[in-house]
């Protein structure tokens, strides 16, 4: 980010995601590069610093995902934009299968493709995760409805 948030408004931001990527759902503290504080619109798209368009993200979703809004979904064309953490509630565009994220929604089909949720490593770190109790996926889910 080009602004610099304050020291309060970061932690809000990752406290009110109970430090959970609020995109695949993983703890900071389990992935290797631990989460960022990232706009959810960008500033090219009018976005700005302010809580209500900032979001707790690990860098492979950040990183996926880059600065557009929105991208076309491949099997009809048509322009969808991604999860929204402050608009949408996770469980009414996703729901986990095994260890994968599956989308139930267009918008949900165009965010686990363009931010991969399902690449062979991280359903592989997803796997390991449950199996150790370290993803919790009905805690997670609980806590993602109730935002």
């Amino acid at each position: 980010m080009t602004q610099q948030l304050s020291e309060d408004l970061r932690n809000f931001v990752a406290s009110r995601s109970d430090f959970l990527c609020e995109y695949c759902l993983i703890h900071q503290d389990d992935t290797l590069f631990g989460c960022q504080i990232v706009r959810i619109v960008s500033i090219k798209d009018g976005g700005n610093c302010e809580a209500e368009n900032l979001a707790f993200a690990c860098t492979f979703c950040n990183r996926s995902k880059g600065t557009d809004p929105r991208t076309l979904l491949g099997r009809t064309g048509e322009l969808v934009r991604f999860f929204n953490p402050r608009q949408d509630t996770w469980h009414e565009h996703f729901y986990i299968e095994g260890f994968q994220i599956k989308p139930k929604t267009h918008t949900g089909e165009v965010t686990v493709e363009v931010l991969n949720f399902n690449s062979t490593e991280r359903v592989l770190e997803r796997s390991a995760l449950c199996e150790s109790g370290r993803y919790p996926v009905a805690t997670a889910l609980a806590r993602m409805k109730t935002k």
